[in-house]
């Protein structure tokens, strides 16, 4: 595989927002700077706290990625959609409709018939509400066209998109209203057990997220369908797909429902073996990057070895002296993703300047010498790395400190607001990247 290098910017970070102007603007900079990869977090609707990872739909795209321009609709073309979209789109429109009446309430707080899903009560629903239906519709056509435009626009450049899959969906989601038998509920659709992590180094209690378990018993019998459904609705909108928290495919830690907080969660077995080599039938090129951040066992690393997957590294991670540390920079493999840092991180540069000059020293005495100021030295370190692909987020190609976080786990304040704008962008930039990457054998 060639090397490449790239961004990682969520669409919502462009200077407007939105899929206006300005994504072809952000392309041809992509393209003069030589980086052929864009990638970027879940596409979805998310709810009020904007999380990418919490979303109503893993199928429809955000209407806040919608330009304020609108282009005319070809009918035809309209009925077309509707008619391919209808097995996920339906159940969107009335989900969303529904949210509206009820003050944005969890569909588990509504009347029974529709929390249920009784026919008559979404017959009178449908009849009541066609045109607010109609216009959810219609708004998901144009944000897919707009999509396939930008999709192309960045083929044209050389550029592949890079998305990314949650392992699980939202509770307050229309994926588990419309299908409540493939989660563990009970008998009132409320979860028994909810999705999360242990304690590790963003959070002394782990990370309690709330979303459902799945069936995957179920899911199995089925031929794994909705995954099927999922993974090839995922891959007509980008090229590559990042499987987040990938090691759910072997254990996912699953904590009692009435818990507080994720401590006392336990890992469960998953069959993702059995999911991943039906995923290998619908798509042998297995165009999937495993996320194996967190704690990794001898299994998870198994299960992505033998799929071949690339595994992720964070040379943010990289600094604790363990020699046996896989992001350090002496530790990088060929079959990998580099990273300078993720969204959850805080930029390389604020990073950095947290440290205490100790081991500011000590960073910096591992770091190439040739590199300029900080973040450079990082991202030199990750453009020199065997890794296959680096990925950089734009704060650190900006050199921008932790005012322009994107994103800190375990808060709810604050978080996916962060867009760059032109004027943050240096002249020289691109051609910068250019002239590293071509040292780096990146180009």
């Amino acid at each position: 595989m060639t090397r490449t290098a790239g961004v990682l910017l969520h669409p919502t970070s462009l200077p407007g927002g939105t899929l206006d102007h300005e994504v072809i603007r952000f392309l041809d900079w992509m393209s003069d700077a030589g980086l052929r990869l864009w990638q970027m977090l879940p596409l979805g609707v998310p709810h009020d706290d904007r999380s990418p990872y919490q979303s109503l739909s893993c199928h429809a795209l955000n209407p806040a990625l919608l330009p304020a321009e609108q282009e005319a609709i070809d009918d035809a073309e309209y009925r077309r959609f509707v008619d391919e979209q209808q097995w996920w789109l339906d159940d969107y429109a009335f989900f969303v409709v529904l949210r509206g009446l009820f003050n944005k309430k969890s569909w588990s707080e509504w009347p029974e018939p529709l929390r249920f899903r009784d026919t008559h009560a979404l017959a009178a629903i449908r009849e009541r509400h066609h045109n607010e239906l109609e216009a959810l519709k219609k708004e998901q056509y144009r944000l897919f066209l707009r999509w396939e435009q930008v999709r192309e626009a960045a083929h044209r450049r050389g550029i592949t998109l890079f998305g990314d899959v949650p392992i699980a969906v939202a509770y307050d989601s229309v994926d588990v209203w419309a299908n409540p038998e493939l989660f563990k509920l009970d008998e009132n659709l409320q979860p028994t057990v909810v999705a999360g992590v242990p304690p590790d180094y963003f959070s002394e209690t782990g990370q309690r997220w709330g979303n459902p378990h799945y069936n995957w018993q179920l899911m199995e019998r089925s031929g794994f369908h909705w995954w099927r459904q999922r993974i090839a609705m995922a891959l007509t909108k980008v090229d590559l797909l990042r499987i987040d928290h990938f090691r759910g495919l072997e254990a996912l830690w699953e904590i009692p429902a009435a818990a507080e907080t994720a401590i006392d969660g336990t890992w469960v077995k998953t069959p993702g073996r059995a999911l991943l080599e039906t995923l290998r039938q619908d798509f042998p090129h297995m165009p999937f990057v495993a996320e194996d951040l967190g704690v990794i066992t001898e299994d998870v690393v198994a299960l992505r070895d033998d799929f071949d997957l690339p595994g992720l590294s964070v040379l943010q991670f990289g600094f604790d002296g363990m020699a046996d540390n896989p992001h350090r920079i002496d530790n990088q493999v060929e079959n990998s993703v580099v990273y300078t840092g993720t969204h959850d991180n805080n930029t390389t540069r604020g990073w950095f300047e947290s440290l205490d000059e100790k081991l500011q020293q000590q960073v910096i005495a591992e770091l190439p010498t040739d590199a300029g100021d900080m973040p450079w030295p990082v991202i030199v370190a990750a453009l020199q790395s065997p890794a296959e692909r680096a990925m950089v987020p734009m704060q650190d190609w900006l050199g921008l400190n932790e005012q322009h976080r994107l994103n800190t786990p375990g808060t709810v304040e604050g978080n996916w607001n962060w867009h760059f704008g032109w004027d943050q962008v240096a002249p020289t930039l691109a051609a910068t990247i250019r002239d590293w990457l071509n040292r780096c054998d990146r180009l």
